[in-house]
């Protein structure tokens, strides 16, 4: 590990007038504070598991070869914020020549494809060598999927991470320049594959553009119990497939290999019964936000948004398994796959288990319209699988394959992401394969208005302002309550439900809820107020009162309480 040291220093040496090295250069004058201080410093850098490191793994690590979640990239973070100018200038590093470097041939670098001859990669016209960090990290087997050749496939798809951190990490290992005058644009050698991206609203909030993931304004949220269509939060994990509804095939393995797999195409899907379910679908890290605020996690910071209810179309999947024979059996699983493809050719996938399935109150989809209109693209055209009361995950879109199997899905996002953890579990102890997938999401509500900061004018005649939200249960399970304070829970207010006519265990839709929240007269002297809300499901789950008692690292299942501070007026 001291040669990433020594090549930083080296780096910096060579580039002292380069701003985004600022972080080199401090380390190496922090040199002359003593050796503690030297030693502190050097661990940032060069020991395992250090910031440093962790950050070109997980550049590395998810989604194959891809950048992934990025879920380690600011651990123990003490840097100042990149500006857009650095980022600007660290982008172009891969295509700038570095004439303090040598030069090396394409068929030079793919000799250094082993930890015995030194595992070189390369991305624009830069020659990278990454050995130290393929042996001392789990990972590095997945490293070794680019040994001797370009990650810019693999940076060409996962853009949400190209960021200063990683690039000033990955240039400090730089070692020379590729042979050769033209540095093909990643993009338009891979064919673009964000080029046919569809049109999004504009009232749309990115949490990333590459791949997109974005959430509606949460005040509007509140306002019509189906999320229209256009303002349903989208939720990405790769380049959005082009699926043309004539070549459409859905392969359906019940029998696990022995048997020909069944193929359904769209027109045999649509004629099969049609039955309809309404919806909820929440993203396992919707209002990951609010726990980042307690302690950073790793992940897309979504607000309260990412969440939508729809009605939902198409043929039940229990039907189409029992009509090929498939019994019920606790132990097996149910394996989906979209059309959604990593760079090394992986789609995404996921599972839920077989009697859930089979189960008809479980209401498993093969859906192919929203809210009466045909799916769009970013919400899986021509089909998906609607897993209601199950976590956003599980309901894979633009779904090609089925199949039944004695296993979980063994890909990334069944195994090594959306799990719980402990609140004292950290990345150095963490074990993803002890943990469940989550499948069935706990119960949670939010505030919708008034908004964070808003000035509220409180009704002169009845003292109290009127607040809105939403409330929701995983597994079908029903909304009894939504209780509202406005003095940290010395007195409680019961907020009117509109909930969707269903009975309990298959109460898939979100509830919405309104509550006059009384406001005392020396309570509206102080000119401010801080909201609570807390829902309470069917099983009498209620919502915690505090992240911190249930705040990991991943940020997921973030249901405390919902807290506003408005003004008052």
């Amino acid at each position: 590990m001291r040669l990433l040291w020594q090549r930083a220093v080296r780096l910096q040496k060579l580039l002292p007038q380069t701003r985004p090295h600022r972080r080199l250069l401090a380390t190496t004058t922090a040199s002359a504070r003593g050796n503690g201080q030297e030693e502190r410093e050097r661990r940032k850098w060069s020991s395992p598991g250090s910031k440093a490191e962790m950050l070109l793994y997980g550049a590395f690590w998810v989604g194959g070869l891809g950048l992934g979640y990025f879920w380690l990239t600011q651990r123990n973070s003490s840097t100042a914020e990149a500006t857009p100018d650095d980022e600007a200038v660290a982008r172009l590093w891969h295509i700038t020549p570095r004439k303090d470097l040598p030069t090396y041939k394409a068929d030079q670098v793919e000799q250094h494809n082993a930890p015995d001859k030194r595992i070189w990669v390369t991305y624009g016209l830069g020659v990278y060598d990454v050995t130290e960090f393929a042996e001392n990290h789990p990972g590095g087997d997945k490293i070794m999927m680019a040994a001797g050749s370009a990650i810019d496939p693999f940076w060409a798809i996962y853009q949400q991470h190209n960021t200063l951190e990683v690039l000033e990490l990955l240039e400090s290992f730089r070692i020379g320049n590729l042979e050769g005058l033209i540095v093909p644009n990643a993009e338009e050698e891979l064919g673009s594959p964000w080029a046919q991206e569809p049109v999004r609203h504009a009232l749309l909030k990115p949490a990333s553009k590459r791949p997109f993931n974005a959430e509606p304004p949460i005040g509007l949220l509140a306002e019509k119990f189906y999320t229209p269509n256009e303002l349903f939060y989208v939720r990405n994990h790769l380049p959005v497939p082009v699926v043309a509804s004539e070549e459409y095939e859905l392969e359906i393995d019940a029998c696990g290999g022995e048997q020909k797999p069944l193929t359904l195409t769209l027109a045999q899907i649509k004629a099969l019964p049609r039955h309809t379910v309404t919806a909820a679908i929440m993203c396992g890290g919707n209002r990951r936000s609010e726990m980042t605020s307690i302690k950073a996690v790793k992940g897309l910071s979504w607000g309260a948004g990412a969440v939508g209810n729809a009605k939902w179309s198409g043929a039940r999947l229990c039907d189409v398994l029992r009509e090929q024979g498939v019994q019920p059996n606790e132990s097996m699983h149910v394996l989906f796959e979209g059309a959604d493809l990593d760079p090394t050719s992986h789609p995404y996938g996921a599972s839920i288990p077989l009697s859930k399935a089979l189960d008809p109150r479980g209401d498993v989809l093969l859906a192919y319209e929203m809210n009466d209109e045909p799916l769009t693209r970013d919400h899986g055209y021509p089909i998906r699988v609607i897993v209601p009361g199950t976590v956003g995950a599980r309901n894979v879109k633009w779904l090609t394959r089925i199949a039944v199997a004695d296993h979980e899905s063994d890909s990334h996002w069944q195994q090594n992401d959306y799990k719980g953890f402990s609140p004292s579990t950290d990345w150095d102890t963490v074990d993803f394969g002890k943990a469940e997938a989550i499948q069935a999401m706990p119960v949670t509500s939010a505030i919708c208005t008034p908004l964070p900061g808003e000035r509220v004018k409180v009704d002169p005649q009845g003292r109290y302002i009127t607040v809105r939200g939403y409330a929701w249960s995983g597994g079908g399970r029903k909304i009894l309550r939504v209780d509202l304070t406005g003095d940290e829970g010395k007195t409680w207010h019961v907020a009117e439900l509109e909930q969707e006519d269903a009975p309990d265990g298959r109460h898939y839709g979100w509830s919405l809820w309104t509550a006059r929240l009384p406001i005392p007269e020396e309570q509206q002297q102080q000119q401010q107020l801080e909201i609570w809300a807390k829902a309470v499901d069917s099983a009498y789950n209620v919502q915690p009162e505090k992240f911190e008692h249930i705040w990991n690292l991943r940020g997921v299942l973030a249901n405390a309480y919902h807290k506003v501070k408005v003004k008052l007026a």
